[in-house]
């Protein structure tokens, strides 16, 4: 989904454009180009990862129904992803309305609860239809869930999810991230559904990118 096209009304119509069909892509078997399949960036953004490994990042929005579809795949490649991978994910902020979610994740996060709710948050909105993304609604999902609601609240107004969430922002930016889900690579270099063609071959360009990376170590 691009920047450009973030509303209520478009998202509840956009279909599967941005992830685009397995296969059309898939069958052209070249390798990725600069400036085509992927953007270099001009000067490089800031890693958290160990030294060496190299930084993969996903850059998502709960509401997207994009993200929402790229999930399974994206967890897939994870299972495959090289040992000297460092993966994040970072949720994007393209207007203050979406600055709630991204509280969400990061105080998730701190509670040591992203790998039990980040996927119940997608059903939660994509499934169910349930509005998650203003404070009192992710109060509601969080107890629901059986998360002590004082102690995640305390989590979502703290001065570190804050920082965090300010982090993502300028994350986003250094990335020059156009639309979600899109994958930054160490510092470097930049992919989203739209340069690779969907967001199956994103995956390989950014498997090819890993290498260019390791490369360079």
């Amino acid at each position: 989904m691009k920047r450009r096209e973030f509303s209520a009304a478009t998202a509840a119509v956009l279909g599967t454009t941005a992830l685009g069909f397995p296969g059309l892509v898939l069958a052209q078997a070249r390798a990725p180009q600069e400036g085509k399949d992927f953007r270099a960036l001009e000067k490089r953004a800031t890693v958290e990862a160990p030294a060496g490994k190299i930084e993969v990042v996903e850059f998502f929005w709960y509401s997207c129904p994009h993200c929402n579809s790229f999930e399974p795949r994206l967890n897939a490649w994870l299972k495959k992803a090289p040992a000297d991978v460092a993966f994040r994910r970072v949720p994007v902020a393209f207007r203050d309305d979406f600055v709630p979610q991204q509280r969400l994740y990061y105080a998730l996060e701190a509670m040591g609860k992203l790998d039990e709710l980040h996927g119940k948050v997608f059903q939660d909105i994509h499934v169910n239809r349930l509005p998650t993304s203003k404070e009192d609604q992710i109060l509601a999902f969080v107890e629901k869930n059986g998360v002590d609601k004082a102690k995640f609240q305390e989590q979502y107004n703290s001065f570190a999810v804050s920082t965090k969430a300010r982090r993502a922002r300028q994350l986003q930016d250094a990335y020059v991230v156009d639309g979600v889900p899109a994958m930054g690579v160490a510092g470097r270099y930049y992919v989203d559904g739209d340069l690779a063609g969907n967001m199956d071959r994103a995956l390989q360009v950014v498997d090819y990118l890993i290498a260019e990376a390791r490369k360079s170590k």
